[in-house]
């Protein structure tokens, strides 16, 4: 998600489409089912989006077609709805004083109550940001098109994981829960006079933008000609995502002003010390296991190597919508490097298992490239719960950590051993005091109150839910 204001008579005011562009392309890895980026003139709004990655939607072409100087763009990875066409973002609704275009990264909780709110037949997508979008536009009419009071009006009545980045024919809009669950940063384009909003620190590096702050829980933000404006809708109770620093964020991305990179090897070097083995080799399930792996071999002293390959134009496994397709991407995610592991007892370093498949993969392959021991140990605690806030493992039944103990994990994936961190080391090492982190999907402790009718991905598809 990303979100850009430039002067509008700028000289950049014909590139701001290729700045989302590029925003968007660093934040890929968010999102790989659609990609949209809506622009402004200043009189209307242009929105064009497809299904599929940020590199397959858009061209020099379409880009070159998508002129003003606000810009609001979005990757999506669905929690709510479908994927599809209709689904994908920014999504966009018209009202009386012109139109809002609305890009939303986590999940909201409460989708069948704001919806019932809306006049039957109104929602032309069955996402929760398409009811948030409608009734932001409602509320907007009704205030003589002010996004500002209608977002005061609606805001405080969302519940659940919302950070969002929106836009009208003049200003550029930015809001975060009041957990603040999933990231939101403000970025200063100091050469153009501009300004950023996105999803993580590395998006603002990508355009040349200076990190400013993070948007706060509970923060309302309207940029335009006057600067940046900053109001409360609610008391902050920061709960930030802590699985954010185990898989979602990149490595490179800042959280709370500590690296997530920093974070992972610290992780590393923990897991080292609680789950220590004897092996020849530490090597990672690349990439995200990378960092931790690099700190596991340094606190174990056992040496770092690469024993897997990576191809780099095969998605993120976890993130694709079906199961049909994550097994499939497995297979053509990684390959083993036999001469580095042949007769080599090695200890391989991941970020988590959610649902088993791709570290029983990983386990197999070892094993046949010739591995004589395989030791598995993951940079997170076991995943047992489901997440309601943003990412997509919706009930304890795709759990493999919801339903079998660790040793019954162990014989799963066929490793000689298996170790996780602990909750209090992983904690520890993100800096982050306990009580303003999201553990839900380690501990099952879930501080925004789950209820049971808005669960379910599909539910505002009645024919699927």
């Amino acid at each position: 998600m990303f979100g850009v204001w430039v002067r509008p008579d700028s000289a950049a005011r014909a590139e701001v489409s290729k700045l989302a562009y590029y925003g968007l392309y660093a934040l890929q890895h968010r999102g790989q089912e659609s990609a949209g980026i809506a622009v402004s003139d200043g009189s209307r709004i242009v929105v064009f989006k497809d299904m599929g990655l940020v590199s397959q939607v858009f061209d020099e072409s379409v880009l070159n077609t998508l002129r003003g100087h606000i810009a609001v763009g979005h990757c999506r990875y669905s929690t709510t709805g479908s994927p599809t066409w209709e689904n994908a973002q920014p999504t966009f609704r018209s009202t009386e004083a012109g139109g809002l275009a609305l890009a939303h990264n986590g999940n909201l909780i409460n989708t069948p109550e704001l919806a019932a709110r809306l006049e039957p037949g109104v929602l032309t997508a069955t996402t929760d940001t398409e009811v948030l979008t409608a009734l932001l536009a409602a509320h907007g009419t009704a205030a003589d098109g002010d996004p500002l009071a209608a977002a005061r009006q609606i805001l405080p009545d969302a519940r659940g994981a919302y950070s969002l980045v929106f836009m009208d024919e003049q200003t550029l809009y930015a809001a975060r829960d009041p957990e603040g669950v999933r990231p939101l940063v403000l970025g200063r384009l100091e050469d153009l006079g501009g300004w950023v909003v996105a999803s993580e620190t590395a998006a603002l590096d990508i355009v040349g933008a200076a990190f400013v702050r993070e948007i706060e829980p509970g923060e309302l933000v309207a940029i335009d000609g006057q600067g940046v404006r900053s109001e409360r809708f609610a008391e902050p109770r920061p709960k930030g995502c802590l699985f954010e620093y185990v898989y979602l964020a990149r490595p490179d991305t800042a959280i709370a002003g500590r690296s997530v990179q920093a974070t992972r090897v610290e992780v590393g070097r923990r897991l080292a010390r609680e789950h220590p083995a004897e092996a020849d080799l530490v090597i990672p399930t690349p990439e995200s296991g990378t960092p931790a792996a690099i700190g596991y071999a340094e606190a174990s002293g056992i040496p770092y190597g690469q024993g897997l390959v990576k191809n780099s134009y095969v998605g993120r496994t976890f993130i694709q919508p079906s199961q049909t397709i994550r097994q499939l991407g497995i297979r053509l995610k990684l390959n083993p490097l036999r001469e580095a592991i042949a007769g080599k007892r090695l200890v391989v370093v991941d970020d988590s298992i959610v649902r088993g498949n791709t570290q029983r993969a990983i386990v197999a392959m070892l094993r046949d490239a010739g591995a004589a021991e395989v030791h598995v140990r993951i940079s997170s605690p076991p995943v047992a719960w489901p997440c309601f806030y943003g990412i997509d493992f919706a009930t304890r039944a795709e759990l493999i950590a919801g339903n079998l103990s660790v040793e019954e994990i162990r014989d799963s994936i066929g490793a000689d051993s298996l170790g996780y961190i602990s909750l209090d080391a992983l904690i520890a090492a993100s800096r982050v005091p306990k009580d303003r982190l999201c553990r839900a999907c380690f501990d099952g402790i879930y501080p925004i109150p789950v209820d049971e009718g808005a669960r379910g991905k599909h539910l505002l598809e009645p024919s699927r839910s």
